[in-house]
Protein backbone atom coordinates (compact mmCIF):
# COMPACT_ATOMS: atom_id res chain seq x y z
CA UNK A 1 0.00 0.00 0.00
CA UNK A 2 1.64 3.18 -0.90
CA UNK A 3 2.70 5.67 1.92
CA UNK A 4 0.63 9.10 1.58
CA UNK A 5 1.58 11.63 5.11
CA UNK A 6 0.62 14.76 3.53
CA UNK A 7 -2.78 16.10 1.73
CA UNK A 8 -4.33 19.27 1.62
CA UNK A 9 -8.16 19.92 1.60
CA UNK A 10 -10.41 22.57 1.43
CA UNK A 11 -13.33 22.13 3.60
CA UNK A 12 -16.38 23.47 3.65
CA UNK A 13 -19.36 23.02 6.39
CA UNK A 14 -23.23 23.14 5.59
CA UNK A 15 -24.60 26.60 5.66
CA UNK A 16 -27.40 26.95 8.34
CA UNK A 17 -31.17 26.94 6.80
CA UNK A 18 -33.41 29.90 6.41
CA UNK A 19 -36.28 30.39 8.84
CA UNK A 20 -39.53 31.81 7.08
CA UNK A 21 -42.64 33.74 7.23
CA UNK A 22 -45.77 31.64 7.15
CA UNK A 23 -49.35 32.39 8.72
CA UNK A 24 -51.49 30.06 9.65
CA UNK A 25 -54.33 30.00 7.61
CA UNK A 26 -57.07 26.86 8.79
CA UNK A 27 -61.14 26.71 8.74
CA UNK A 28 -62.32 28.23 11.76
CA UNK A 29 -58.89 29.39 13.16
CA UNK A 30 -58.73 32.77 10.82
CA UNK A 31 -56.60 34.53 12.83
CA UNK A 32 -53.62 31.24 13.93
CA UNK A 33 -50.70 34.28 13.91
CA UNK A 34 -46.96 33.19 13.16
CA UNK A 35 -46.29 29.80 12.11
CA UNK A 36 -42.51 30.36 10.24
CA UNK A 37 -40.17 27.25 11.08
CA UNK A 38 -36.51 27.73 11.84
CA UNK A 39 -34.06 26.29 9.65
CA UNK A 40 -32.32 23.30 10.29
CA UNK A 41 -28.33 23.20 11.24
CA UNK A 42 -25.94 22.37 8.37
CA UNK A 43 -23.76 19.56 8.71
CA UNK A 44 -20.03 20.08 10.52
CA UNK A 45 -16.84 18.66 8.82
CA UNK A 46 -15.21 16.37 11.74
CA UNK A 47 -11.79 14.00 11.56
CA UNK A 48 -12.16 11.18 14.15
CA UNK A 49 -9.13 8.21 14.17
CA UNK A 50 -9.76 5.17 12.62
CA UNK A 51 -7.17 2.50 13.92
CA UNK A 52 -7.37 0.07 10.82
CA UNK A 53 -5.99 3.33 8.85
CA UNK A 54 -1.88 3.62 8.29
CA UNK A 55 -1.68 6.26 5.67
CA UNK A 56 -3.98 8.92 4.06
CA UNK A 57 -4.59 7.91 0.37
CA UNK A 58 -7.93 7.68 1.01
CA UNK A 59 -7.86 11.46 1.04
CA UNK A 60 -5.26 11.93 -1.65
CA UNK A 61 -7.71 12.69 -4.51
CA UNK A 62 -10.17 14.25 -2.59
CA UNK A 63 -9.75 17.95 -3.43
CA UNK A 64 -12.93 19.25 -1.18
CA UNK A 65 -14.77 17.94 0.98
CA UNK A 66 -18.48 19.40 1.76
CA UNK A 67 -21.22 18.78 4.39
CA UNK A 68 -24.56 19.95 3.16
CA UNK A 69 -26.51 22.75 4.07
CA UNK A 70 -29.37 22.69 6.72
CA UNK A 71 -33.05 22.59 4.58
CA UNK A 72 -35.28 26.04 5.51
CA UNK A 73 -38.24 26.06 7.84
CA UNK A 74 -41.30 24.97 6.62
CA UNK A 75 -45.05 26.44 7.47
CA UNK A 76 -47.06 25.31 10.42
CA UNK A 77 -43.94 25.44 12.43
CA UNK A 78 -42.48 22.76 11.10
CA UNK A 79 -38.61 23.12 11.50
CA UNK A 80 -36.39 22.08 8.42
CA UNK A 81 -34.53 18.89 9.01
CA UNK A 82 -30.91 19.48 10.36
CA UNK A 83 -27.69 17.33 8.36
CA UNK A 84 -25.93 14.64 9.09
CA UNK A 85 -21.79 15.66 10.01
CA UNK A 86 -19.18 14.58 7.74
CA UNK A 87 -16.67 12.37 8.98
CA UNK A 88 -13.57 12.07 8.11
CA UNK A 89 -11.51 8.82 9.33
CA UNK A 90 -7.67 9.10 9.45
CA UNK A 91 -4.95 7.39 11.20
CA UNK A 92 -3.67 7.59 14.68
CA UNK A 93 -1.24 10.86 14.91
CA UNK A 94 -2.84 12.90 12.30
CA UNK A 95 -2.85 16.41 12.42
CA UNK A 96 -4.51 18.84 10.48
CA UNK A 97 -3.75 22.57 10.26
CA UNK A 98 -5.15 25.15 9.16
CA UNK A 99 -3.22 26.95 5.78
CA UNK A 100 -4.01 29.99 5.83
CA UNK A 101 -3.59 31.12 9.63
CA UNK A 102 -1.02 28.50 10.22
CA UNK A 103 -2.62 27.39 13.16
CA UNK A 104 -2.67 23.41 14.53
CA UNK A 105 -6.32 22.90 14.39
CA UNK A 106 -6.55 19.29 15.93
CA UNK A 107 -3.93 16.79 16.62
CA UNK A 108 -5.37 13.38 16.79
CA UNK A 109 -3.10 11.38 19.40
CA UNK A 110 -5.33 9.06 20.88
CA UNK A 111 -7.64 6.20 19.67
CA UNK A 112 -10.81 7.45 20.29
CA UNK A 113 -9.52 10.95 19.56
CA UNK A 114 -12.08 13.22 17.46
CA UNK A 115 -12.32 17.09 16.38
CA UNK A 116 -14.64 19.18 14.91
CA UNK A 117 -12.67 20.97 11.95
CA UNK A 118 -15.71 22.91 10.42
CA UNK A 119 -18.78 24.36 12.30
CA UNK A 120 -22.15 23.49 10.23
CA UNK A 121 -24.07 26.80 10.28
CA UNK A 122 -26.89 27.58 12.77
CA UNK A 123 -30.74 27.39 11.34
CA UNK A 124 -32.31 30.78 10.77
CA UNK A 125 -35.61 31.33 12.96
CA UNK A 126 -39.02 31.90 11.56
CA UNK A 127 -41.01 34.76 12.57
CA UNK A 128 -43.27 32.21 14.80
CA UNK A 129 -39.98 32.91 16.96
CA UNK A 130 -40.59 37.20 17.04
CA UNK A 131 -44.37 37.09 18.39
CA UNK A 132 -44.89 39.28 21.34
CA UNK A 133 -47.74 41.42 23.03
CA UNK A 134 -46.56 44.47 21.09
CA UNK A 135 -46.47 42.20 17.55
CA UNK A 136 -48.92 39.94 17.21
CA UNK A 137 -48.16 39.68 13.94
CA UNK A 138 -43.94 39.55 12.99
CA UNK A 139 -43.13 39.50 8.97
CA UNK A 140 -39.69 38.87 9.68
CA UNK A 141 -37.31 35.92 9.99
CA UNK A 142 -33.66 35.74 10.01
CA UNK A 143 -31.70 33.41 7.74
CA UNK A 144 -29.01 30.81 8.64
CA UNK A 145 -25.48 31.52 9.04
CA UNK A 146 -22.81 30.25 6.74
CA UNK A 147 -20.97 26.95 7.52
CA UNK A 148 -17.32 27.53 8.52
CA UNK A 149 -14.64 27.19 5.29
CA UNK A 150 -11.27 25.84 5.49
CA UNK A 151 -8.16 24.97 3.70
CA UNK A 152 -6.06 22.13 5.96
CA UNK A 153 -3.05 20.43 5.75
CA UNK A 154 -3.47 16.47 6.76
CA UNK A 155 0.14 15.23 7.95
CA UNK A 156 0.35 12.74 9.60
CA UNK A 157 3.09 11.91 12.46
CA UNK A 158 3.57 8.41 13.57
CA UNK A 159 2.52 7.41 17.12
CA UNK A 160 5.66 5.53 18.22
CA UNK A 161 7.47 5.15 21.33
CA UNK A 162 11.10 4.45 20.24
CA UNK A 163 12.81 5.58 16.82
CA UNK A 164 15.53 4.22 15.01
CA UNK A 165 17.73 6.50 13.67
CA UNK A 166 21.22 6.16 11.24
CA UNK A 167 22.79 6.60 8.30
CA UNK A 168 21.89 4.11 5.74
CA UNK A 169 22.68 0.31 5.76
CA UNK A 170 23.49 0.55 9.47
CA UNK A 171 21.24 -2.20 10.32
CA UNK A 172 17.92 0.10 11.52
CA UNK A 173 15.45 -3.16 9.39
CA UNK A 174 17.57 -5.91 10.39
CA UNK A 175 16.86 -4.31 14.33
CA UNK A 176 13.58 -4.07 13.57
CA UNK A 177 12.59 -7.17 12.09
CA UNK A 178 14.36 -9.35 15.18
CA UNK A 179 12.57 -7.78 17.89
CA UNK A 180 8.94 -6.76 16.69
CA UNK A 181 6.47 -8.89 13.75
CA UNK A 182 7.46 -5.85 11.57
CA UNK A 183 8.87 -7.49 8.00
CA UNK A 184 10.54 -4.15 6.58
CA UNK A 185 12.71 -4.70 3.16
CA UNK A 186 16.19 -6.02 4.08
CA UNK A 187 19.04 -5.47 1.19
CA UNK A 188 22.69 -4.91 1.07
CA UNK A 189 22.33 -0.94 -0.24
CA UNK A 190 21.24 2.34 0.25
CA UNK A 191 17.51 3.75 1.35
CA UNK A 192 15.82 -0.28 0.85
CA UNK A 193 13.73 1.61 3.32
CA UNK A 194 11.19 4.08 1.50
CA UNK A 195 8.85 4.71 4.20
CA UNK A 196 8.55 4.30 7.85
CA UNK A 197 7.42 0.93 9.27
CA UNK A 198 5.98 0.16 12.65
CA UNK A 199 6.64 -3.05 15.26
CA UNK A 200 5.40 -3.91 18.84
CA UNK A 201 8.09 -4.87 20.56
CA UNK A 202 6.92 -6.95 23.63
CA UNK A 203 8.79 -7.31 26.98
CA UNK A 204 8.06 -9.48 29.31
CA UNK A 205 4.77 -7.93 30.45
CA UNK A 206 5.17 -4.58 28.74
CA UNK A 207 5.60 -4.02 25.39
CA UNK A 208 6.14 -0.34 22.99
CA UNK A 209 6.20 0.46 19.47
CA UNK A 210 9.36 0.97 17.91
CA UNK A 211 9.53 2.73 14.65
CA UNK A 212 12.07 2.16 11.61
CA UNK A 213 12.84 5.14 9.78
CA UNK A 214 14.35 5.93 6.80
CA UNK A 215 18.08 6.23 6.52
CA UNK A 216 18.98 10.24 7.19
CA UNK A 217 22.07 11.37 5.10
CA UNK A 218 24.14 14.91 5.90
CA UNK A 219 21.93 17.61 4.98
CA UNK A 220 18.62 15.86 5.80
CA UNK A 221 17.45 18.51 7.55
CA UNK A 222 17.58 21.17 4.41
CA UNK A 223 15.98 18.12 1.92
CA UNK A 224 18.38 16.14 0.94
CA UNK A 225 17.50 12.54 0.42
CA UNK A 226 14.93 10.85 1.80
CA UNK A 227 15.26 11.91 5.31
CA UNK A 228 13.96 14.79 5.10
CA UNK A 229 10.21 13.53 4.69
CA UNK A 230 10.43 11.44 7.76
CA UNK A 231 12.06 13.23 10.27
CA UNK A 232 8.61 14.49 11.44
CA UNK A 233 7.73 10.92 12.17
CA UNK A 234 10.45 11.22 15.01
CA UNK A 235 8.56 14.02 16.46
CA UNK A 236 6.79 12.02 18.98
CA UNK A 237 9.55 9.42 20.05
CA UNK A 238 9.92 9.66 23.10
CA UNK A 239 13.39 7.56 23.24
CA UNK A 240 15.93 7.51 20.09
CA UNK A 241 17.68 4.46 19.01
CA UNK A 242 20.80 5.75 17.48
CA UNK A 243 22.22 2.73 15.61
CA UNK A 244 25.72 2.84 14.31
CA UNK A 245 27.72 0.61 11.90
CA UNK A 246 30.66 0.34 13.59
CA UNK A 247 32.58 -1.49 10.59
CA UNK A 248 32.26 1.66 9.13
CA UNK A 249 36.06 3.86 8.27
CA UNK A 250 34.78 6.74 10.55
CA UNK A 251 31.51 5.93 13.19
CA UNK A 252 32.07 8.94 15.08
CA UNK A 253 31.59 11.02 12.01
CA UNK A 254 28.01 9.11 11.48
CA UNK A 255 27.17 10.42 14.66
CA UNK A 256 27.60 13.63 14.74
CA UNK A 257 25.87 13.70 11.20
CA UNK A 258 23.11 12.31 12.67
CA UNK A 259 22.92 14.67 15.42
CA UNK A 260 23.37 17.70 14.09
CA UNK A 261 20.25 16.81 11.65
CA UNK A 262 18.19 16.02 14.41
CA UNK A 263 19.60 19.48 15.81
CA UNK A 264 18.90 21.34 13.14
CA UNK A 265 15.01 19.94 12.54
CA UNK A 266 12.47 22.31 13.93
CA UNK A 267 11.07 19.59 16.33
CA UNK A 268 13.00 19.85 19.42
CA UNK A 269 14.55 16.43 18.96
CA UNK A 270 17.56 17.14 20.15
CA UNK A 271 16.06 16.89 23.54
CA UNK A 272 15.71 13.43 22.90
CA UNK A 273 17.04 10.71 25.13
CA UNK A 274 19.47 8.45 22.92
CA UNK A 275 20.41 5.00 23.64
CA UNK A 276 23.19 4.08 21.36
CA UNK A 277 23.51 0.91 19.46
CA UNK A 278 26.79 0.20 18.36
CA UNK A 279 25.91 -2.60 15.89
CA UNK A 280 28.13 -4.99 13.41
CA UNK A 281 30.89 -5.58 16.16
CA UNK A 282 31.77 -8.70 14.27
CA UNK A 283 33.39 -6.85 11.77
CA UNK A 284 37.22 -6.36 12.08
CA UNK A 285 37.86 -2.75 12.84
CA UNK A 286 34.65 -2.80 14.79
CA UNK A 287 36.52 -3.08 18.24
CA UNK A 288 39.22 -0.44 17.41
CA UNK A 289 36.13 2.18 16.38
CA UNK A 290 33.94 1.32 19.43
CA UNK A 291 37.29 2.40 21.93
CA UNK A 292 37.73 5.69 19.73
CA UNK A 293 34.00 6.33 20.11
CA UNK A 294 33.97 5.57 24.31
CA UNK A 295 37.20 7.56 24.29
CA UNK A 296 35.45 10.76 22.66
CA UNK A 297 32.09 10.17 24.33
CA UNK A 298 32.70 8.61 27.53
CA UNK A 299 29.19 9.42 29.23
CA UNK A 300 27.12 7.75 25.87
CA UNK A 301 25.01 4.62 26.54
CA UNK A 302 26.41 2.36 24.40
CA UNK A 303 25.17 -1.38 23.63
CA UNK A 304 27.17 -3.68 21.70
CA UNK A 305 25.03 -5.49 18.82
CA UNK A 306 25.08 -8.05 15.77
CA UNK A 307 21.49 -7.64 14.79
CA UNK A 308 21.88 -10.23 12.50
CA UNK A 309 22.11 -13.04 14.36
CA UNK A 310 20.43 -11.17 17.17
CA UNK A 311 22.97 -10.91 19.36
CA UNK A 312 23.01 -8.28 21.74
CA UNK A 313 19.61 -6.92 21.74
CA UNK A 314 17.89 -8.27 24.91
CA UNK A 315 19.79 -5.87 26.75
CA UNK A 316 18.64 -2.99 24.45
CA UNK A 317 15.13 -3.67 24.53
CA UNK A 318 14.90 -3.86 29.07
CA UNK A 319 17.08 -0.88 28.98
CA UNK A 320 14.41 1.07 26.55
CA UNK A 321 11.34 -0.32 28.55
CA UNK A 322 13.04 0.73 32.18
CA UNK A 323 13.54 4.64 30.47
CA UNK A 324 10.04 4.26 28.62
CA UNK A 325 8.46 4.34 32.30
CA UNK A 326 10.12 7.58 33.57
CA UNK A 327 10.12 9.78 30.15
CA UNK A 328 7.24 12.00 29.67
CA UNK A 329 5.38 13.24 26.23
CA UNK A 330 7.26 15.49 24.11
CA UNK A 331 5.59 18.23 23.24
CA UNK A 332 5.18 18.94 19.28
CA UNK A 333 6.26 22.74 19.51
CA UNK A 334 7.59 24.48 22.13
CA UNK A 335 5.29 27.44 22.99
CA UNK A 336 8.87 29.45 23.98
CA UNK A 337 10.40 28.43 20.31
CA UNK A 338 6.89 29.25 18.32
CA UNK A 339 4.21 30.88 17.74
CA UNK A 340 1.89 28.54 16.48
CA UNK A 341 -1.21 28.48 17.90
CA UNK A 342 -2.50 24.97 19.20
CA UNK A 343 -6.10 24.53 18.81
CA UNK A 344 -7.54 20.97 19.67
CA UNK A 345 -11.34 21.94 19.07
CA UNK A 346 -13.64 24.32 17.49
CA UNK A 347 -13.55 27.79 18.97
CA UNK A 348 -15.67 30.42 18.79
CA UNK A 349 -13.83 33.36 17.24
CA UNK A 350 -13.40 36.75 18.37
CA UNK A 351 -17.02 38.90 17.74
CA UNK A 352 -14.46 41.34 15.81
CA UNK A 353 -11.34 43.21 14.34
CA UNK A 354 -11.54 46.99 13.68
CA UNK A 355 -9.90 48.68 10.72
CA UNK A 356 -9.05 52.58 9.56
CA UNK A 357 -8.77 53.09 6.21
CA UNK A 358 -8.31 56.93 6.79
CA UNK A 359 -10.57 59.86 5.97
CA UNK A 360 -13.17 58.87 8.39
CA UNK A 361 -13.72 55.38 6.91
CA UNK A 362 -13.68 52.63 9.16
CA UNK A 363 -14.16 48.53 8.52
CA UNK A 364 -15.57 46.29 10.88
CA UNK A 365 -14.53 42.31 10.00
CA UNK A 366 -15.15 38.85 12.24
CA UNK A 367 -17.22 36.03 11.88
CA UNK A 368 -19.31 36.34 14.82
CA UNK A 369 -20.17 40.52 13.44
CA UNK A 370 -20.33 39.02 10.20
CA UNK A 371 -22.84 36.73 11.02
CA UNK A 372 -25.28 38.91 12.62
CA UNK A 373 -25.27 41.12 10.08
CA UNK A 374 -25.98 38.92 7.24
CA UNK A 375 -28.85 37.08 9.33
CA UNK A 376 -30.31 40.69 9.95
CA UNK A 377 -33.76 42.18 7.17
CA UNK A 378 -32.09 45.61 7.66
CA UNK A 379 -35.45 46.68 5.38
CA UNK A 380 -37.65 45.72 8.76
CA UNK A 381 -37.09 47.80 11.70
CA UNK A 382 -37.43 45.37 14.68
CA UNK A 383 -34.42 43.49 13.01
CA UNK A 384 -32.30 47.04 12.70
CA UNK A 385 -33.35 47.30 16.50
CA UNK A 386 -32.52 43.59 17.86
CA UNK A 387 -28.92 44.41 15.30
CA UNK A 388 -28.06 47.52 17.35
CA UNK A 389 -28.79 45.84 20.98
CA UNK A 390 -26.70 42.81 19.35
CA UNK A 391 -23.42 44.96 18.50
CA UNK A 392 -23.82 47.59 21.86
CA UNK A 393 -23.71 44.24 23.77
CA UNK A 394 -20.96 43.35 22.26
CA UNK A 395 -19.26 46.66 22.79
CA UNK A 396 -18.53 47.48 19.63
CA UNK A 397 -19.09 51.28 20.11
CA UNK A 398 -17.16 51.23 22.53
CA UNK A 399 -14.19 50.16 20.67
CA UNK A 400 -14.29 51.74 17.95
CA UNK A 401 -14.55 55.12 20.06
CA UNK A 402 -11.35 54.10 21.89
CA UNK A 403 -10.10 53.42 17.88
CA UNK A 404 -10.51 57.24 17.24
CA UNK A 405 -14.00 56.50 15.73
CA UNK A 406 -15.68 60.02 15.47
CA UNK A 407 -19.24 61.36 14.67
CA UNK A 408 -20.36 61.29 11.00
CA UNK A 409 -17.32 58.71 10.04
CA UNK A 410 -18.07 55.90 7.89
CA UNK A 411 -18.68 52.59 9.17
CA UNK A 412 -18.45 49.45 6.97
CA UNK A 413 -19.42 46.18 7.54
CA UNK A 414 -18.88 44.14 4.16
CA UNK A 415 -20.86 45.68 1.17
CA UNK A 416 -23.03 48.06 4.02
CA UNK A 417 -22.08 51.29 5.84
CA UNK A 418 -22.93 52.76 8.99
CA UNK A 419 -23.11 56.62 10.00
CA UNK A 420 -20.99 56.56 13.82
CA UNK A 421 -23.73 58.30 15.94
CA UNK A 422 -21.08 59.15 19.00
CA UNK A 423 -23.55 60.02 22.01
CA UNK A 424 -20.14 61.72 23.64
CA UNK A 425 -19.45 63.97 21.09
CA UNK A 426 -22.42 65.67 21.41
CA UNK A 427 -21.95 66.99 24.65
Amino acid sequence: MQFIDKVKLKLKAGNGGNGIVAFKREKYNPLGGPSGGDGGNGGSILFKVDTNKSTLLDLRYAKMIRAEDGENGKGNNMYGASRDDVTVKVPLGTIVRDLDTDEIVADLNSPDAEAIICQGGKGGKGNYHFKSSRNNAPDHCTPGTPGQERNVLVELKLLADVGLVGLPSVGKSTLLSVVSNAKPEIANYPFTTLKPQLGMVKVDDSSFVMADLPGLIEGASEGKGLGHEFLKHIERCRLILHVLDMGREDPINDYEVINEELKRYPGNLETRPQIIVANKMDLDNAEENLKRFREKYPDAEIFETVTLINEGLRPVLYRAKDMLKELPQFPLYDSSKTDTKVVYTYKEPEPFRIFNEGNGIWRVEGERVERLFQSTNFKDEDSILRFSRAMSKMKLDDALREKGCRNGDRVFIQDYSFEFMDEEDEY
